[in-house]
């Protein structure tokens, strides 16, 4: 059981380092085009200045009630996560996050560290926004065709639930699949 265990953690490890390693032509930064420099399939984004990108099979664009609500959610396999809901969407445009009425546009940032030897003490915090009634940030949404949803995002969210920091977002992208419920 012990040599199972090891053996488990060496495959986990280098999967982890298979997946972080990684790069492919849709990591040029062009975006296609307009959205931003995310390749295709993934979220992208400056966190506090330290890159972050999501993985394709772990982020989607989901647009819902009838077209009038976006949800992004987009994780990669260091637990780390964006999530962003737009009410209210009318397709292409910018959605403030914050800002009086407004408030109900939001976006988080989560960090979940698992505890490999214990999982009961995986912590999770997430970091979010708006967090008071200023406007913190912006998600400008470039292009909505029937497979994919482009843009651009930047936003300040704060740790609310826990230590009260805060993390600046900037140089955000996607380039998601795009999922209709209704």
């Amino acid at each position: 059981m012990r040599h199972f265990k090891n053996f488990m953690i060496l495959v986990m490890t280098l999967t982890a380092l298979t997946l972080t390693s990684c790069s492919s032509s849709d990591d040029s930064g062009d975006g296609g085009g307009s959205g931003g420099g995310a390749g295709s399939g993934v979220l992208v984004a400056k966190v506090n200045g330290n890159s972050y990108q999501s993985m394709a099979i772990s982020s989607t664009a989901t647009v819902a009630n009838n077209g009038q609500s976006l949800i992004i959610i987009a994780s990669n396999s260091s637990g780390k996560a964006f999530s962003f809901t737009v009410l209210d969407f009318n397709g292409e445009g910018t959605y403030p996050i914050g800002g009086g009425a407004n408030i109900a546009n939001s976006a988080s940032y989560t960090v979940t560290d698992v505890d490999l030897n214990n999982p009961q003490n995986s912590t999770t915090e997430i970091w979010q926004a708006p967090y008071d009634d200023t406007e913190v940030g912006e998600i400008v949404v470039t292009s909505v065709t029937d497979s994919k949803v482009k843009g651009t995002f930047n936003f300040t969210c704060k740790n609310v639930g826990g230590d009260q920091s805060l993390k600046t977002i900037t140089n955000g992208s996607f380039n998601l699949d795009k999922q209709v419920v209704n």
